[in-house]
């Protein structure tokens, strides 16, 4: 499973990523929200793909929506769980409580989440709690691979950022 998240509209660098999670082997993607705009959602779509808003795709809400009707692509909304390899995966983007406490009550084996822009696997009150890192605005650029069989993670490094970006 191919994760990532805060992509903030740089399509080269989210093209980029999804070919590196492809060539990884990985046979999905969840985006953990801050696209910005339907052609990160196009990119990341050559395989199936869930996602979910995040707090910078507020104005793009309705584009989203109709670019993942018109991809295949599924829409989680602010938060949703997924089941994919016999696991329940919780996604949202991480910026309200109110839509982790939601996926929380869902009782999913993972939360992925965004929009700290830091590469993060821990495990709170037994749910194991991962956020990718970011494709704009970090030290640096970071996806990840989660083998759902053995349960192993690993971030992909995509090189060096800039937190200077606007």
């Amino acid at each position: 499973l191919g994760i990532l998240s805060d992509t903030h509209n740089e399509l080269e660098r989210t093209k980029l990523a999804v070919e590196v999670l492809r060539a990884a082997g990985v046979e999905a993607l969840i985006h953990c929200g801050d696209l910005a705009s339907p052609p990160i959602l196009a990119a990341c779509a050559v395989l199936p793909c869930h996602f979910v808003f995040g707090n910078h795709d507020s104005d793009s809400v309705p584009h989203l929506r109709q670019a993942a009707l018109e991809l295949g692509a599924t829409c989680l909304n602010w938060g949703g769980i997924v089941e994919h390899g016999g696991k329940r995966i919780g996604v949202t983007h991480g910026h309200m409580t109110t839509d982790l406490r939601k996926v929380l009550a869902g009782k999913p084996d993972y939360v992925l989440s965004g929009h700290s822009h830091l590469a993060i696997d821990h495990v709170v009150a037994g749910v194991r709690r991962i956020n990718p890192g970011a494709l704009f605005r970090a030290d640096r650029y970071s996806v990840a691979v989660l083998d759902l069989a053995t349960d192993e993670l690993e971030f992909l490094d995509m090189g060096p950022g800039s937190v200077e970006e606007t």
